[in-house]
């Protein structure tokens, strides 16, 4: 993490900018956009597995950000905070689009052939059932705790676990092909 010492404080580069963003500085929140957006467009990819899908969660994560800058407490990193808002808001978003497209399947078709690369693993997730891949991610990605992810996605820290088993077979398996 880069940081600038100032009189015996460590103060990490983004806080003057999101304190100007708090201020209703866009410039300032156009400049925390350009440094944090690859982070929540991976993580949106993973979560959706669709890259269009992903562009229009990572924009959706800002405006949300934008909105709820003015309660950020600067009691962790931003990048913390930014993390959990963007795991919260893609959640929301995929439950939203899951309701509209009930019955449909709404994941993208990778190809099948799988080799050990992380082109093929990141491929290899995207083929994944929606529910198992959010799982997956959310877990062995990301860092969340089973109660966490339970707790986020509306269901038993029991069926995280059983969706996170399930995740890692199918992985096993598309990348022993």
């Amino acid at each position: 993490m880069a940081q600038v010492a100032m009189s015996r404080k460590v103060v990490p580069l983004d806080e003057p900018l999101v304190r100007s963003a708090q201020r209703g500085d866009r410039g300032a929140f156009e400049q925390l956009y350009r440094a944090h957006a690859g982070m929540v467009y991976a993580l949106a990819l993973r979560m959706s597995g669709s890259s269009a899908r992903a562009e229009e969660l990572t924009q959706e994560v800002f405006v949300r950000a934008w909105r709820r800058l003015p309660s950020f407490r600067f009691d962790s990193r931003f990048t913390t905070w930014l993390r959990r808002l963007s795991t919260h808001a893609i959640i929301d978003e995929l439950r939203k689009h899951q309701r509209r497209d009930k019955g449909r399947e709404a994941r993208s078709e990778a190809p099948r052939r799988a080799h050990h690369d992380r082109m093929d693993l990141d491929r290899a997730i995207c083929q994944l059932p929606e529910k198992a891949r959010q799982v997956f991610v959310l877990h062995d990605v990301e860092g969340f705790k089973h109660t966490e992810i339970a707790q986020m996605m509306g269901i038993t820290a029991g069926t995280a676990r059983g969706q996170l088993h399930r995740a890692r077979a199918l992985l096993r398996e598309a990348l022993e092909r």
